[in-house]
């Protein structure tokens, strides 16, 4: 089932058909058991003909925070060491991979992220910008994962590497965050063979194009959101991306124009147009 955020309601896509949902997002979402109240509901909602219903599409996510986990995969390790060489900070990047505890930061606000067809930023003061394709869990007020989107955690590459103390202004900007297009509620746990992909263009070029099944992630998708939920709560739940493992090359920066598709099976495609704020 897929949920979809858009300027005339909410809709849920349960397989071919569609229907309209009469709740306010939060009070839908945040709850226990959200795949089958979501299939009881579509008993008495009213089914929607036709393809009207996308348009005004919005982001999935009214009043939840999004929250972002790093270093979960190897190669996101590995560039990141490279890229703090110069600043001393590459140790840190090591010792997080192998931790206990994850690398976990504040990436935005539901007034500054952006949903499937809108404009990404990158950073005029950033020289080496570059999206990161991330599965994105959405727990509720418990703790407990709910359902999935795909996300888009911009990074700029040169701040973050000039001192890893900058990581907030590397990260947490406006427009530095996409999720969408919908929130897909599953049946049971997502594969970790599902493969995220991500192709990005430049005048209807592909300048970068690469995939890999969640299974490269090291650490599982309940411990990081486990960690999340220690000493904060979430009223109306909480978005929580799980890292990268698709890097572009060293010599690759994001320019305006530029078009980046994430694409997670199972859930859809992301798709934003890069742009100065």
């Amino acid at each position: 089932m897929k949920l979809y955020k858009t300027t005339k309601g909410i809709f849920l896509q349960d397989d071919k058909t569609v229907y309209q949902l009469n709740y306010q997002w939060d009070e839908l979402v945040n709850r226990d058991s959200l795949h089958s109240f979501l299939a009881a509901a579509t008993q008495s909602a009213t089914k929607v003909s036709g393809d009207n219903w996308q348009d005004g599409l919005l982001p999935p996510i009214q009043n939840q925070e999004i929250w972002a986990a790093g270093v979960t995969y190897l190669q996101s390790r590995d560039a990141r060491v490279e890229e703090s060489q110069s600043s001393g900070g590459s140790d840190l990047y090591k010792r997080v991979y192998d931790a206990e505890r994850p690398e976990i930061f504040f990436k935005s606000t539901a007034a500054r992220a952006v949903g499937h067809g809108q404009h990404i930023s990158i950073r005029k003061d950033s020289t080496w910008n570059v999206p990161e394709p991330e599965l994105t869990l959405f727990a509720n007020s418990n703790g407990d994962i709910q359902g999935y989107t795909v996300g888009n955690d911009m990074s700029s590459r040169s701040i973050e590497g000039e001192n890893a103390l900058y990581l907030p202004q590397a990260k947490t900007y406006d427009k530095s965050a996409a999720i969408g297009p919908c929130l897909a509620v599953l049946p049971a746990p997502i594969n970790r063979e599902t493969v995220i992909s991500i192709v990005i263009k430049r005048s209807n070029e592909a300048v970068y194009n690469d995939q890999t099944p969640l299974s490269r992630m090291k650490r599982s998708l309940e411990e990081l959101a486990g960690f999340l939920f220690r000493e904060l709560t979430f009223v109306h739940g909480v978005y929580l991306m799980t890292g990268t493992c698709l890097v572009p090359p060293n010599d690759f920066t994001l320019t305006p124009g530029d078009v980046v598709e994430i694409t997670i099976e199972g859930i859809g495609t992301l798709t934003n147009i890069v742009a100065y704020n």
